[in-house]
């Protein structure tokens, strides 16, 4: 199962579990459907094992086999062979995400993007490209860029994750609040369904109203209805007046405050709003060589980034210098500093960008990624760090961060090691806290193997049964990444 830590990878079979176990005629059959290239279908443990565990040693699977196609009939030759033979599959992308996603919980076959890397065609006319899902975000934010455009998704993993593994969970980023989510920048997709039938939904239209939007059904899904195979994305013409400014503020109704004020006085030209905390910022400068305080001798309790993308430098740095003058005049900072040049700009994102692998470096960390009402989604925070410190004092640390401007927390709970007692001091009950302030337990990482018994904080049992429903009619043998998004009853499996 999908266990803590790395421990318990052995006995990963030693429960029921409906699928087949993968034979050396099934590796066979995947050198075949590979056209007879048996350096794409991986069998030795030590080539399989970077693909069997997400990359923070939470969650930890055992796969036999990881088949690495290069075209999309490819990946529908292996979806047939294992749609008859009723093999599990995980589709795989970067493997960078935080909820166990793109990670096997027992030893389903991994199918992983990561040679499907064309960009096979970028429209500066219509502002859009279509790539391979194996494309990296960098990858293809370099060739648009090229041309004058840029991705409309920006995120701190951004080097290694992988369109296909974008758009199937979704993703939000540093970018959302600009250019919206990706179910509106998500033109067409193509997706290989679990039988091997290809679906071909590749348009680069903006309009399109005929029939039902089935690439939606795609986007989000977390690769349990199908392999996502290529993407058709809108590519807005990159911004050449960009600012970054940090500041310092008392408390996080000061950030909310600003966060209007912003909205109202930097209007159009606003493309982030980025809040964290003092716990954050240690956590940084203590584990990332190379970063500095923002603000030297002025410590304060929250930090926020912001930053504006215009078309002419003039009129925006009129724009941000009225802003800057209205938040000081106001008390609303303690202080502030604007990005000098492109270096300075780049060191004050990372102090936000880079909490999460700060995170890592510092040891275990519980992440929890919750939508809740902006002026009310720091107390959460506080009110876990009081339930938390008598029962763990020091050994545990509580990080507050994330997107103010989308009303997303990214709540953490940094610690030495896994442990199942502060996990049970954690769970349910942040869950239960967001449900009684009808958020959501995942904003934008997705449920994974994670969070998907947790589904019933966010959605009725109507719409789990319709989702079940519609999980049935596409992958009638369950095979597609079972154990994720789901609740495992919801579609007749036992519980991991």
């Amino acid at each position: 199962s999908a266990s803590m830590g790395g421990a318990g990878a052995s006995d990963a079979r030693a429960r029921p579990w409906p699928f087949s176990v993968v034979r050396a005629s099934d590796a066979d059959a995947f050198v075949d459907a590979l056209g007879g290239d048996a350096t794409r279908v991986l069998t030795r443990a030590e080539d399989v094992k970077k693909y069997s565990v997400d990359w923070m040693g939470k969650y930890v699977g055992a796969s036999a086999v990881v088949v690495l196609p290069r075209t999309t009939e490819e990946v529908s030759k292996v979806m047939r062979h294992c749609h008859a033979r009723r093999i599990a599959v995980v589709p795989q992308g970067g493997n960078t995400g935080l909820v166990g996603g793109g990670t096997p919980t027992r030893d389903e076959v991994v199918v992983s993007l990561e040679r499907m890397r064309d960009i096979v065609s970028i429209d500066e006319d219509a502002g859009c490209a279509v790539c391979e899902a194996g494309v990296v975000l960098e990858e293809l934010e370099s060739a648009v860029r090229a041309r004058g455009m840029t991705v409309p998704l920006d995120l701190g993993a951004k080097g290694k994750c992988q369109m296909g593994g974008c758009v199937s969970t979704n993703a939000g980023g540093l970018r959302l609040l600009r250019y919206g989510s990706l179910r509106g920048s998500v033109l067409g997709l193509e997706v290989v369904l679990p039988n091997g039938d290809v679906l071909d939904l590749v348009r680069t239209l903006r309009k399109d109203n005929t029939g039902y939007d089935l690439k939606q059904l795609f986007i989000g899904a977390e690769g349990t209805l199908g392999v996502v195979t290529k993407v058709a994305i809108s590519t807005p013409r990159a911004l050449r007046s960009v600012n970054v400014a940090l500041f310092g503020l008392e408390s996080f109704a000061k950030c909310v405050e600003m966060l209007k004020l912003a909205r109202g006085l930097l209007g159009e030209i606003l493309s982030a709003y980025e809040f964290f905390d003092r716990e954050s910022l240690d956590l940084v400068l203590a584990q990332l060589s190379g970063t500095r305080d923002p603000l030297p001798g002025k410590p304060c309790e929250f930090y926020v980034v912001i930053e504006t993308s215009g078309s002419d430098a003039k009129h925006d740095t009129a724009k941000l210098d009225a802003f800057l003058n209205v938040v000081k005049s106001q008390r609303i900072v303690v202080d502030g500093v604007v990005g000098r040049d492109e270096k300075h700009a780049f060191a004050l994102w990372t102090l936000r960008e880079r909490i999460s692998v700060a995170l890592k470096y510092a040891g275990a960390v519980y992440k929890y990624d919750l939508s809740l009402p902006t002026a009310r989604m720091y107390n959460l925070v506080v009110v876990l760090r009081d339930r938390l410190r008598p029962m763990f004092g020091s050994r545990v640390k509580v990080l507050g961060y994330g997107h103010a401007g989308d009303g997303n927390l990214h709540l953490n709970v940094s610690c030495a090691e896994y442990d199942d007692a502060i996990e049970r001091a954690i769970e349910p009950f942040v869950y239960e806290y967001t449900r009684d302030e009808r958020g959501s337990v995942s904003a934008e990482h997705g449920l994974g193997v994670m969070k998907a018994e947790e589904i019933h904080y966010s959605k009725d049992a109507k719409a789990v049964e319709l989702m079940a429903t519609m999980k049935r009619a596409l992958d009638p043998f369950g095979i597609m990444n079972p154990y994720k998004v789901l609740p495992a009853a919801a579609v007749g499996l036992s519980k991991l």
